[in-house]
């Protein structure tokens, strides 16, 4: 399982080139209200031994030192990224958080990007959907397009409802990255490429008529054994009545060695 420092990197990811994270979570343990079977954190239950989350002081003064460091080396960086072992609007000082990580990059590195990796459970909440507005990426997760299905893939806490998710992201009028973790799982009775999953997704995506989406697949150890990727070519195929239609899709699959 991955843990991070509460600001990482940078490294290079395939989606948004050379990254510097934030994880506004707990260094040496994992809070989400998502209990995905192919994240590179582990399952929740093993990441319970630290529950201390970073303050808004924290995170500004390491991104800070981060930032003047990586300038004085004259290291490019393409984006800031707010993902780390969870959920990341789950920080209570989110908001503030976010004002503070723009602040900075206005000043030192003014070509980065800032981006929030998100599985959008808490766009409805005013506040999270204000901070979210002002960041260049907000990238929405999506993976099933019922209750049923996320169960089977995200395990979310009691309560979420996609349905909800979907009308709480029309709020960003197409402003906004979608993302969808595209894998097949016997065990877990789910596969991204079932017309029950496909074709229901993309209804979705038809909905909310995002500016970008992204699918990737599984790229690294996961809690869940026995999960299968999918070729960018498979996924391609895929999402081609998406493309086809004109939807700007960015398509990753695994690295390989």
């Amino acid at each position: 399982m991955i843990r991070e420092e509460t600001v990482f990197g940078p490294i290079f990811s395939r989606r948004l080139g050379t990254s510097l994270g934030i994880n506004l979570l707990p260094q040496k343990g994992k809070i989400c209200n998502f209990d995905c079977i192919y994240c590179e954190c582990g399952w929740n239950k093993d990441g319970r031994g630290d529950t201390q989350l970073p303050s808004a002081s924290k995170v500004r003064k390491d991104l800070e030192q981060m930032l003047e460091k990586l300038c004085q080396q004259d290291v490019h960086v393409d984006s800031i990224t707010f993902s780390g072992d969870g959920e990341p609007t789950l920080n209570p000082e989110f908001p503030t958080i976010i004002d503070d990580t723009i602040a900075l990059r206005n000043r030192l590195t003014p070509n980065a990007k800032v981006s929030v990796l998100s599985n959008a459970t808490r766009v409805h909440i005013p506040e999270i959907f204000k901070a979210l507005t002002k960041v260049d990426n907000p990238i929405m997760k999506i993976d099933a397009p019922t209750n049923e299905l996320v169960e089977r893939i995200n395990k979310p806490a009691p309560g979420y409802d996609v349905r909800r998710v979907v009308e709480s992201l029309k709020q960003f009028k197409g402003n906004f990255v979608l993302q969808t973790c595209m894998l097949r799982s016997k065990e877990y009775n789910f596969d991204s490429s079932r017309p029950e999953v496909l074709e229901g997704w993309m209804e979705i995506a038809r909905e909310l008529k995002p500016r970008q989406i992204m699918v990737y697949t599984i790229d690294r150890p996961t809690p869940a054994q026995g999960l299968e990727a999918f070729s960018p070519e498979e996924m391609t195929r895929f999402v081609k009545p998406l493309i086809d239609e004109g939807f700007n899709i960015q398509v990753k699959g695994a690295v390989q060695p």
